[in-house]
Formats: C-alpha cells, structure tokens, sequence
C-alpha cells in the first residue's frame, strides 16, 4: 500500500473520520451507561430518605422552586407517614452553591417537632481530608438537635463545630441545612 501524500485535505479528512469514530464511541458508552447511573442516583436517594428518616410506610413528594439560587433548583420534601397517617418526619433533598468545592448536596430529616434526626450527604466535592469530612462525624453533631433559629459555625456565632481548617465547607452545610428548614417551614405557613 502506497503511502498517502501528507496534504491538508488528506489531514483534515483523517481528522474528521477520527472525530467522528470518537464521537459515536462515546455516544454509544453514554448511552450504556445512563440507565445504570440514573438508577445508582435514585437508589442513593432512596437509601438517604432511609436513614434520615424513622420507620415509615408511605411517602408523599413533592418540591419547590429555589427562588434563591442562580440555577432555579428545587428543594424536594418526602414526608414519611405511618400505617395510621401520621407524619413521622420529613426528607427535604437541599443543595447549596458555597461550598469550597462548589455545590453540595444534602437531605436533612425533620421531625414533626422540628428537630433534626439525621442528615446524608447525597453529593460533594469538597477537598478530600479537610471539607469532605462532612460525610463523617461532622453531620453527627446535628442528630437530634432542636432547631430554633439558623445553624452556624461557632465563628459565626453559632453552636456547630466547624470542621478544622474548612470553615467555609462547614457554612456551606450549615447553608443547606438552614434552606431545607427555611423551605419547610415556609411550606408550612410559619
């Protein structure tokens, strides 16, 4: 086989070819792989609604639009209900865009009394070994904790430990944890 002269339409042709080649290699993994990730999101989502939450039988869904941040997100209630109807808590999916990493993305489980059961970290990418710490016993120390004004790093003047040497990762949890309550409480007239 006769090598072929190096021209710039010989080149552009190779290019193009290799594009397009490229392009439907990775269009084809996109599509493999969209099923399986939107499943892995939801199973997250799911298993986060578990843990915050107490035993319950049935949820209700529904969000409303952010209006305070840039995207138009929405801020996302479960309420939970046991087999007699009653509410046990609720699951309020939250985001904030503050953190040192960018956004992070929480669900907080309320109580009916306004306490705080637990709190999952659905998403983050705060820096590994200082932000991301939050995944761990920093969201602990909101378990059980009354809320009765706005949460905030001792820093601040607030009663949460900041996690050491990422403060601005602590507000920004403390930003979506005080959304999801703010939303609530909205939601509920008071």
């Amino acid at each position: 086989m006769a090598k072929k002269k190096s021209s710039l339409v010989n080149m552009l042709i190779a290019l193009f070819v290799i594009t397009l080649v490229s392009g439907a290699v990775l269009g084809e993994i996109y599509m493999l792989t969209k099923k399986p990730i939107e499943d892995a999101k939801k199973t997250k989502t799911e298993n986060a609604v578990k843990e915050v939450l107490p035993a319950f039988s049935s949820l209700k869904e529904y969000s409303v639009k952010a209006t305070d941040l840039k995207k138009g997100d929405s801020i996302i209630f479960r309420e939970a209900y046991d087999e007699d109807g009653q509410l046990v808590g609720t699951a309020i999916e939250t985001i904030t865009d503050k953190g040192f990493g960018g956004r992070v993305k929480l669900m907080v489980g309320l109580l009916p009394d306004m306490t705080i059961n637990k709190i999952s970290v659905l998403s983050q990418a705060e820096t590994p070994g200082l932000g991301a710490k939050m995944t761990g016993i920093f969201k602990d120390q909101f378990d059980g904790k009354k809320v009765n004004g706005e949460m905030k790093v001792k820093k601040d003047g607030g009663d949460v430990d900041a996690i050491t040497a990422a403060t601005i990762s602590s507000r920004a949890f403390c930003d979506a944890v005080n959304r999801a309550i703010n939303y609530y409480k909205q939601e509920k007239g008071e």
